[in-house]
């Protein structure tokens, strides 16, 4: 075996290894889930080369130059401050969903004018406008890696998968009986979930658009879905306060997560697929060992209703949100103890999300803001204002440099970073394509890494070319 190069992933950060076995040219991926801004980086380095052949001797200088380059695009995603860059205003009624793709060069809105449109985020061009359903247009999303489809889920009971060059509609996905209200590719795109308000999910063929599976069990209207990132497992939230887990080569369900008192509000998957959380009205979150089917820890301490929940990019910390005005982040590796508090809105916290490298928190709320908080302390860091009604999305770029804001008042608004907040400039645009690095070179722009990066992350992510010596043979 010879190893060629080190590929970086930034969030979370991992390390992966392409080496040659033969003629065949291989991959493999180290998870550096524990890596962060203090760590000792000859300690890890020593770690990892204590326990994977390929990383031998003659390779430790370039391995430790790449976990630098990690530790330092970690730094760089410390906290920031964001400048309102543009405002996007097309739908004749108001949007139901937004979504960023992970690049934050376009995004996709939804709204009760039965439309979905495709938006040029950096010129703020409406790109695409998807037409043809017959009702609201509720679930909008992206396929994952390429973003050369767009799945879409309505009020008149269907899906429909899109072209997202021409804005023909490839797929039109039929059986539910109810509201589709929720919609997702599998990390291949080769499967589309949907979930309804007639109590179940379905499983669709992209290709053929053909129903493989109803997915029948819960009591309750299916609020939410999640693939994990393999995509053989499906992940269902419903309003009869229980989790479901589901087999998508039989169809059949594995499991359920009862527990929740009321209904659930979300749900999702940490990082690597071995914890569930999930949020619920009963006004406690709960984080859930799926394999062994069992609650691990139920997390209280919000006073009212939850509306969200989320896991950071490595799975160490979760927040949640409530229509008690608050925000919340919690250790998950300490029995989910308290870490802040995220107290200023005026109103209820209907989303919360982590920025890429996990020192910031951003939440969107009813009264009409946006707001930027740091995770280690809880203070507000910036309040983001202009919106006229109440938020309902808010989300980052996988960079971290550009962040969305969507509203009742029919609008989004993109807001990038601003340069000149004390931290490091940013970027000159959007990171994509690239080459390999020279020998040495430990911190080139490469191509996109072909691997899934997690449940709610399945696209690719970029990755620095580090390449090993060309004798180093092992």
């Amino acid at each position: 075996m010879k190893l060629k190069r080190f590929l970086l992933r930034h969030f979370p950060p991992g390390l992966g290894l392409e080496y040659t076995q033969g003629t065949d040219v291989k991959m493999k991926m180290i998870d550096l889930l524990d890596l962060n801004i203090r760590s000792d980086v000859e300690a890890v380095a020593a770690a990892l080369s204590g326990r994977e052949p390929l990383l031998t001797a003659g390779v430790r200088a370039a391995l430790v130059r790449s976990l630098h380059a990690l530790q330092q695009r970690l730094r760089d995603a410390a906290n920031h401050r964001y400048l309102r860059h543009r405002t996007l205003r097309a739908h004749i009624l108001p949007l139901t969903n937004a979504t960023f793709a992970r690049t934050g060069e376009r995004c996709l809105t939804g709204s009760y004018d039965r439309t979905c449109k495709l938006w040029d985020v950096a010129d703020g061009r409406e790109l695409r406008t998807f037409e043809g359903h017959k009702n609201v247009v509720f679930s909008v999303a992206f396929s994952n890696a390429d973003e050369k489809h767009v799945l879409t889920g309505s009020f008149d009971k269907t899906a429909r998968v899109w072209s997202a060059d021409t804005g023909d509609c490839v797929q039109t996905l039929w059986g539910h009986t109810a509201e589709v209200v929720s919609a997702k590719f599998d990390p291949s795109n080769a499967l589309v979930a949907t979930a309804s308000m007639d109590n179940t999910a379905r499983v669709y063929s992209t290709a053929s658009g053909q129903e493989l599976g109803t997915l029948r069990g819960h009591t309750g209207e299916v609020v939410v879905l999640h693939f994990n990132n393999v995509g053989n497992t499906l992940l269902t939230g419903s309003f009869d306060g229980t989790l479901a887990l589901w087999d998508t080569r039989t169809n059949q369900r594995v499991g359920v997560l009862a527990g929740h008192g009321e209904e659930i509000s979300n749900c999702q998957f940490n990082f690597d697929c071995s914890l569930v959380a999930s949020c619920s009205f009963d006004r406690t979150a709960r984080v859930w060992e799926p394999r062994l089917m069992k609650s691990l820890a139920v997390v209280r301490g919000h006073e009212e209703e939850l509306q969200d929940v989320t896991f950071d990019a490595s799975g160490k910390r979760l927040a949640t949100c409530s229509t008690d005005c608050t925000a919340r982040v919690w250790d998950v590796a300490a029995d989910c103890r308290p870490v802040a508090v995220m107290e200023g809105h005026r109103d209820e916290v209907c989303k919360v999300c982590f920025s890429p490298g996990g020192w910031q928190l951003l939440t969107a709320s009813q009264d009409h803001t946006a707001r930027l908080w740091t995770v280690e302390t809880g203070a507000c860091v910036q309040v983001l204002e202009g919106h006229q009604d109440d938020l309902f999305f808010c989300g980052f770029s996988y960079s971290g440099d550009v962040l969305l804001t969507a509203s009742k008042d029919n609008t989004c608004r993109v807001w990038r970073r601003d340069d000149h907040d004390g931290g490091l400039a940013r970027h000159v645009g959007i990171l994509g394509g690239g080459v390999a690095a020279d020998a040495g070179d430990a911190a080139a722009v490469g191509a996109p890494l072909r691997r899934p990066l997690g449940p709610e992350d399945d696209g690719m992510g970029l990755v620095d070319l580090v390449r090993a010596e060309d004798d180093d043979a092992v």
